[in-house]
This record gives C-alpha cells, structure tokens and sequence, in this order.
C-alpha cells in the first residue's frame, strides 16, 4: 500500500488495509524480497494539483517496474478514472470510491488476471441531497471513505506513530473557484459524533497519544447532524469527548475556514483541557478583491480581528495558514495587503504556493492571469517575508516551557525531536531536545508526553530542554 497526498488519504490507506485484512490479504513490504514481495501494489493517489499529479503517475510506473500487479486508487483515480486507465496502461486497474467495500474481492479479480473495468467519473456533488440535513440518510447508499464503519472499526495502522488523523467529515459545499475537489470528494458530510469518539478511544488502544482530526472542512462538522448531536456546537461536543477518552492527551483540529469559525469555537480550541490551542485556518489571500475572486469571504481587518480573538483566549496559540499569490487578475496593491496581514498577524507556520490553472475548476478560464515569471517573483517575495516573521515568532518563544510529544529518538544520525502543541505534523516545524541537568536525552522514548523549556531556535524549530516526562494514562481495554 503506497500513499500519496494529504493525511485525509493517509487515513483512507488505513481504512482500505483494514478491509483488505478482513478480506484475507496481507499486508507486506515493498522491499521484501522475491519472496516476500507483493503481488500487488495498490498506490493510493492524490489528484489536487499538477505537481501532486505527476507524482502519482510517477508512483504508479515505478510500482509497475516491481513486476507486481498495480491498482490504482483515491482522489486521482476517482477523479479521472477511465481517462487516466486509458492514459496509464501499465496499471491493471483504476478503482474510485465506490470499489472501495469490495476492495479485497476486486484485487483477487487483477492478480487472477480478470479483466476489472474502470471507474467512470462523476461528479459526487450530485450523490447527495442539496439540503444537508437530508444526507446523513441519503449517505448510507453512497460510498464515503471513512464513514459509517461501525460497529468494528476497518481500519489497520500502517505505522506505529503516537500520533494518528482521525477523519470527521468529507467532501466540501464551498465552490472556491481555484478548487476542484468538491467535483470529486463530494458534498460535505459528517460522521456521527459515537462514531468519531469509538475511532478514538480504538486509536488510543493502539498507542496514539494525539488524534488529528482532518476534513476538507471542519468547520462545517455538524451542519448536517440534529440537535440531538449538539447542532451548531458538535465540534465543541467531539473535542470536549476525545479529550476526554483515557490514553488521548492531545486533540487537533485541522482544515478550519476563517469565515465559519465562530467565537464559541475559538473559545473551545483555545481553552478546551487537552485540545491543542492550534488553529490550522485556511486564509488563502487577505486581500477582499482576490479573495471574491477566489469565491471567498473575508479581508485583512477581519482576519486580523479573529487572530486576535484567538491570542486573546491563547496568547501562546499556534496559528498556521497557507497563502496562493499570483492568482488571475492580483495587483500590487493586493500583494501589499496580502504583507500588511502577514505582518500584523505573525503566524506561525505560513505556506506560499503560487497560482497555477486547475482543471474543471472556474479560475481556469478567469481573465487577466499573470505570467510565471511574476507569480514566481511573488512566491520569493512573500515566502522570505514570511520565513523572517515565522523565526521571529519562534523566538518570542525562548525561555517558556511546551509540551513536547517525542516521535524521533535520539540516534547517531539525527536528533530527538516531537513537536510541542502549536506544532502540528509534518507542516509546522519540529522540537529538537537538547541534554539539560535533569534528564539525558538518549533516556526519551518514541511516545513520550515530556515538559520542556525552551532554550533557542532556528527557523521555525524549537531547541528545548526536557524538565519532566508526564505520566501516562493507560487507555481502557477494547
């Protein structure tokens, strides 16, 4: 099983090797010699831009030079299905969505060398009820990946990292003009809050310590569901339970968009005991005009009014935001109020990806596009602007203490690092552990809750030194 793309598809991989487990296949190493390799490969694809595009394509060819057989999979597959089969024949078959309950029973189709047809594409927006209320009923007869599980839960890890994603909902009822997702993930669903929590307290007994909670959009969790599940307030209910769950003592909220998060949720990811004080808040661009043109609501003022919201209830808090510049019909002075936000604000994580054409997607076809070589400009420009704001406030956060958790022990070759709460995984930098009076860093352990202190940084990177591991409570028995 190789993946590709975002945690939302690392959780999809879990879920197709749990069924693939249950349906009597095994899971092995890519590498494990002529006789322990695969017979086949299932590359799990990711289909958002064209760099993401190219690299499942690459994937595929080099699976299919193993000599095993090669199944397609995700958001690459779902979205071009035949087109992409037809393009790619080295891969044996090109399975959406819907393949993904009889998985198991479709890969023993390709290794016994049945012909399996292709997915043809649709566009999922169209499987679901317009009114969200009608869909949780309606969902039962579509296939969303990670959804309606129950009772035994079909996933399987496929590492044994203390922290895992947890998906709450899928696909997405914004039509932000630069994205193509919505077409194939769908229209946005929630999972029903026992669900989510059973997941959890599953995750803990596998040894996760801090559960990721992804979404295209979770600021929309519950929009769907009744008040009998909190209504406009299930978030609040769903952060509030896992925290709660023995063994997880970290909860994260990625994929929030800034114009759906209310006060009441900002107060609770900020203050909540055991959710991280973290706001993953998908800003794109601050400039009103841009961001119309994107589809999108908000400006700098109103930005930085929530910004301030947050470091009212957590001057510590994390805030992480990706921004596209270059985008058809930007001006100077959008780039400047694009600055005066990035300069005011001092997030911490700041992402830079400069515009490119999206297929199907309505900024295609927008007029007064720029040419690379400026959009490139305006990438270097914005990306050293805030690389100089993000070390800075890094900085601000020498001499106070984090909670650190551990996910790389001290080695010959690299440092023992974890991340601290406004650090997520992977995007946000990291906490590298330095010997201090009290304990040695070679004595930390993958899983370990640790109070440090910090004492320097570089970049975005901490330097902190370990004060005290923090107890661990053990997770109830399953």
């Amino acid at each position: 099983m190789l993946t590709l793309g975002c945690a939302r598809n690392e959780v999809d991989s879990e879920e197709l090797a749990g069924r693939l487990s249950g349906g009597g296949w095994e899971l092995v190493d890519l590498d494990g010699g002529a006789d322990a390799g695969p017979d086949v490969i299932v590359v799990n694809t990711c289909g958002f831009v064209e760099s993401a595009k190219k690299d499942s394509v690459d994937t595929l060819l080099a699976a299919a030079d193993t000599g095993a057989k090669v199944v397609a999979v995700g958001c690459m597959a779902e979205r071009y299905g035949t087109e992409l089969a037809d393009s790619l024949p080295e891969a044996s078959a090109v399975l959406g969505f819907d393949a993904y309950p009889d998985l198991a029973e479709r890969l023993g189709e390709v290794v016994a060398g049945h012909a399996v047809a292709s997915h043809v594409p649709v566009d999922r927006r169209t499987l679901l009820p317009i009114s969200p209320v009608e869909r949780q009923a309606a969902s039962a007869d579509v296939t969303v990946p990670g959804h309606a599980w129950g009772p035994r839960i079909e996933r399987k890890r496929l590492d044994d990292a203390p922290v895992a994603s947890l998906k709450i909902a899928s696909g997405c009822d914004r039509r932000c003009s630069f994205c193509a997702i919505p077409s194939f993930r769908g229209s946005f669903v929630s999972r029903l809050p026992g669900e989510i929590l059973a997941e959890g307290a599953w995750l803990a007994a596998q040894g996760v310590r801090e559960v990721v909670l992804v979404s295209e959009n979770s600021t929309s969790y519950g929009k769907d569901l009744g008040r009998e599940h909190a209504g406009e307030r299930a978030l609040e209910a769903v952060l509030t339970g896992l925290a709660a769950i023995p063994g997880i003592d970290r909860v994260r909220v990625s994929y929030l968009q800034p114009a759906e998060t209310r006060p009441n949720l900002v107060r609770a990811i900020a203050t909540t005991p055991g959710v991280a004080d973290y706001f993953d808040m998908s800003f794109q661009h601050s400039s009103e005009t841009v961001l119309r043109r994107m589809r999108r609501f908000g400006d700098t003022d109103s930005f930085l009014k929530l910004v301030g919201q947050i470091r009212e209830h957590s001057p510590a808090a994390g805030i992480r935001s990706n921004v596209i510049v270059g985008f058809p019909g930007e001006t100077e002075a959008d780039v400047a109020e694009l600055v005066r936000f990035l300069t005011e604000a001092r997030l911490d994580a700041v992402g830079v990806f400069g515009y490119s054409d999206e297929d199907g997607t309505e900024a295609e076809n927008l007029p007064d596009k720029l040419d690379a070589d400026t959009v490139a400009a305006r990438v270097a420009r914005i990306s050293a602007l805030a690389e100089e704001l993000t070390t800075q406030r890094a900085e601000e956060r020498i001499g106070s203490e984090v909670v650190v958790l551990v996910e790389r022990p001290d080695s010959e070759d690299e440092d023992c690092a974890g991340r601290a709460a406004h650090q997520a995984p992977e995007v946000d930098g990291e906490c590298v552990f330095v010997s201090g009076d009290l304990i040695d860093v070679t004595d930390l352990a993958v899983g370990d809750l640790v109070r440090a202190r910090v004492v320097d940084s570089e970049g975005v990177d901490l330097v902190v030194e370990p004060l005290e591991v923090l107890p661990r409570v053990a997770p109830d028995s399953p």
